[in-house]
């Protein structure tokens, strides 16, 4: 069995986050609290890998009280600190916080965390023929998401990731994860899951995989969020106009030139060949459609996947109204944030940040079936 398995001395808080700790989720539980005094209302969450928090606070508008988020990026952890002063976050390597007696760090104990939730990057570690267990894999980030599974064992997670996973590695990196999640005692559920069709003005798949640990499983009644009749476009959020240097990347004159022929909706195919070929220079000979090479959206059209780059050749999305890259905060719109919420950092760190993050409104709607599913658990 792993050492970091076996049971280690808590590390301690400073008193001051220690009281702090206790003090917050006393009044949630006082704010929320069921008529049999045992139970909170909302159901208690723990996010590692939270980024900007796109996921988290999906969950949280859909009842989940945070109890701890994890997250190794300081821009990252200060957007988190920034927008919600009273969440617990860890701005730590996953890897140190694994090793800790996470009962203490969080102040649960383990079977009564409600949901695990985050998405660990995509790594190789699968040998076709061979099924491994948790130790084969130690070293990567999808390990350290295990070890808290194991260590907390909660009721439920949801692990998401890019649709990329099912294909990694010819399918057995996500065969391997799937083997691991049984081995630790959960029934699972998988499907991509597209965020244009839960009010997300964003064509954008994510893998969505959920856990519900063994012994509860008979009683859940998980389902997938079902589509929304609503499918919103660009014209369906705020664009801005001219937005300062600080907040929007920009082309250089001879891509902007370029790009100022490109009508909306359209990318290399729809301006004068020689003119397209001379800009794509060794792109020009590759296979396929290059359809992502000078492509200006719509207004509309959804946006493609937004990134965390808005610069690269090959996937340009160019503004519908003005020559230029949409800004960070045009794209946090796409990613459904509200616009009170704080990115920190440079530019570059902020258009990561939002590239990175699950939308709000498809985190919101996986996070009403998973409270739905606890409420079957729980008899609510």
């Amino acid at each position: 069995m792993s050492d970091l398995l076996t049971k280690t001395p808590p590390q301690e808080k400073a008193p001051q986050q220690q009281y702090f700790t206790q003090l917050l989720r006393a009044a949630t539980c006082a704010s929320s609290q069921t008529t049999n005094n045992k139970q909170c209302k909302n159901y208690q969450s723990i996010e590692l890998f939270a980024g900007a928090g796109g996921l988290a606070l999906g969950l949280e508008e859909a009842g989940f009280d945070h109890i701890g988020l994890v997250e190794f990026n300081k821009a990252a952890a200060d957007t988190l600190k920034t927008n919600r002063p009273g969440w617990y976050v860890l701005h730590e390597d996953v890897a140190n916080v694994a090793t800790r007696d996470l009962e203490a760090e969080f102040g649960i104990q383990r079977g009564e965390l409600d949901l695990l939730s985050g998405g660990a990057p995509c790594q190789s570690f699968s040998y076709a023929g061979k099924r491994l267990g948790l130790n084969d894999v130690r070293g990567t980030m999808f390990y350290y998401y295990a070890i808290f599974l194991r260590k907390l064992q909660p009721k439920m997670f949801l692990f998401e990731n890019v649709r990329g996973l099912l294909s990694h590695d010819k399918g057995r990196t996500f065969k391997t994860i799937l083997d691991i999640f049984q081995q630790e005692g959960y029934t699972t559920h998988h499907q991509v899951l597209n965020a244009w069709f839960y009010d997300v003005p964003q064509k954008r798949e994510r893998l969505i995989t959920i856990g519900i640990r063994n012994d509860i499983a008979a009683q859940a009644q998980f389902q997938y969020p079902e589509p929304s009749l609503n499918k919103p476009v660009l014209r369906d959020i705020q664009l801005d106009t001219n937005p300062p240097e600080q907040d929007c990347a920009r082309y250089s004159k001879n891509k902007a030139e370029v790009f100022a022929l490109v009508p909306p909706g359209g990318y290399w195919r729809d301006i004068d060949p020689a003119i397209a070929k001379a800009y794509m220079k060794t792109c020009w000979d590759m296979e396929g459609g290059r359809t992502g090479i000078l492509r200006r959206i719509s207004l509309d059209e959804p946006s493609l996947t937004v990134l965390t780059n808005p610069g690269m050749k090959q996937t340009d999305r160019c503004h519908p109204l003005e020559v230029r890259p949409f800004s960070y905060r045009e794209n946090a719109r796409i990613q459904t944030f509200p616009d009170d919420w704080v990115f920190c950092g440079t530019l570059s760190e902020k258009y990561k940040q939002v590239g990175n993050a699950v939308p709000v409104k498809l985190s919101k709607a996986i996070g009403i079936q998973i409270k739905k599913a606890l409420d079957s658990i729980c008899g609510r």
